[in-house]
């Protein structure tokens, strides 16, 4: 399974990718949320983790433009952010986010979220 991380912060993108792979899954990298568009149109990710902080274009932006492309609408796209209010999940929710974790990142439950919106085993 691909997933493409939107992550700004080196340090998250790096602990959160490695994790991933280290999980089976391939991982591709954009680093704000115009280069997001352009690598989910090229990759065709099974599953989206956005920061919804980022620079260039924010994770919100990003997601509804993904979400109004017919060639990205279908792949699930969870936010993550290291704000944890309820605003916070329903701002996310209404952008087009499938799910909503927060950070810091706890691998394991983002990967139950990842395999209930896949329909799919979770890789342990």
């Amino acid at each position: 399974m691909r997933i493409l991380l939107v992550e700004d912060n080196e340090m998250n993108r790096d602990m959160l990718s490695r994790r991933l792979v280290r999980r089976g899954y391939e991982v591709v990298i954009a680093e704000d949320g115009c280069v997001a568009l352009e690598v989910a149109l090229r990759e065709v990710p099974d599953l989206i983790l956005m920061d919804m902080g980022l620079p260039v274009m924010d994770g919100w932006e990003a997601t509804r433009r993904l979400k109004a492309d017919a060639r990205t609408a279908s792949i699930p796209i969870i936010a993550l952010t290291a704000h944890a209010m309820a605003d916070d999940r329903m701002r996310a929710l209404e952008a087009g986010c499938d799910d909503f974790d927060t950070k810091p990142v706890d691998i394991d439950r983002l990967l139950v979220k990842a395999g209930a919106l896949l329909w799919d085993d979770v890789p342990r």
